[in-house]
């Protein structure tokens, strides 16, 4: 059978992530693939004795098998949070607010821009801020002034209708990958990082990042909180200068396999995809927190989780357990 990087060497490279692994499990499974939009991947065609089935990449859900109720559920930060408290699963807690005045009258009161300052405030002025229903760490950012917090809901509202505000909570960050309750993988994850190459500036490699990061839709990280006496050396070749927050992978953050999950979190985990009804989710969790109240919560719940860690780790029979289950549950595999 060709291996994955055949699949991937030759397909374009914005060939989507979820379509190449497709591809590759249809040969494994002895299933036929068919792209349908002229060779980018974003939509095709799975065939199989037991029928046959469309799917989508970009951002179309990746694992049909979870119903529609739930993946929504699991989208919205907030709801998620409701769910997860009311079946015993501790969470960082938090609230939303509105950025716009549209839809103003099928809400209620307590979740404007206004009671989202008074509520900063609250905290002391301190608090880590996301998109209600963001991914990929898009505008996640720790705001530690009044003045922090009026900028980015300017920024982030040109992008996004609501916002959850959290507690600042530090710990070991872990993602764990499951269906139908096993455990596929759990990882660390950790922030990302500028790596300095002897030849430019911190800014300038900053600089570099961000258009990369904008490239791929996310928020860039602010240069504004940096001096320039921070930001103008130029960094040794190969050392590393860590960018504090988001550690999503797709915003830079690195993740690495851990076998040893305690069973504190892998409990956790379980709960928390069996309270939304989710049958494949990635649950993010804090560990070993340093504060009041229980020492693991669980940060989120992703009902449609990139895998493309597995195929740089090399766990390319991960990724097939992956789609068999998809190919399974949708009746696409008779065995």
């Amino acid at each position: 059978m060709p291996s994955l990087a055949s699949f991937r060497s030759g397909k374009p490279a914005a060939y989507p992530d979820q379509s190449v692994y497709a591809a590759y499990a249809c040969a494994e499974c002895g299933l036929s693939y068919h792209d349908l939009d002229g060779g980018t991947g974003l939509v095709f065609r799975v065939t199989g004795p037991g029928g046959s089935l469309a799917f989508g990449a970009g951002r179309c859900a990746w694992y049909p098998q979870n119903s529609a109720t739930a993946a929504t559920l699991a989208s919205d930060k907030y709801f998620t949070n409701r769910v997860l408290e009311a079946a015993g699963v501790p969470t960082l807690g938090g609230n939303y607010y509105f950025l716009h005045d549209r839809y103003r009258a099928r809400r209620p009161d307590g979740h404007e821009r206004a009671d989202a300052l008074a509520a900063f405030r609250a905290m002391g002025e301190t608090a880590f801020v996301k998109p209600l229903t963001g991914s990929r760490g898009d505008f996640a950012e720790m705001i530690d002034s009044e003045a922090a917090l009026q900028h980015y809901l300017a920024e982030v509202a040109r992008y996004y209708d609501a916002i959850l505000v959290q507690p600042v909570v530090a710990g070991r960050e872990i993602r764990i990958f499951l269906m139908d309750g096993e455990i596929i993988y759990g990882a660390e994850k950790y922030s990302p990082a500028i790596v300095g190459d002897g030849i430019h500036s911190l800014r300038d490699l900053l600089i570099a990042h961000n258009a990369a990061l904008r490239s791929r839709g996310l928020s860039p990280v602010g240069l504004a909180g940096h001096p320039v006496s921070v930001l103008q050396p130029v960094l040794p070749s190969g050392q590393r200068w860590p960018i504090a927050g988001r550690m999503n992978w797709s915003a830079g953050g690195t993740m690495v396999l851990d076998t040893a999950l305690s069973d504190t979190v892998a409990q956790l985990a379980r709960q928390a995809t069996a309270a939304l009804g989710l049958r494949v989710a990635a649950v993010d969790l804090f560990t070993d927190i340093a504060a009041d109240g229980p020492a693991s919560r669980v940060i989120e719940v992703n009902a449609n989780p990139s895998i493309r860690m597995l195929e740089q780790s090399g766990r390319d029979h991960l990724i097939l357990k992956i789609w068999r289950h998809t190919f399974a549950a949708l009746g696409l595999l008779t065995r």
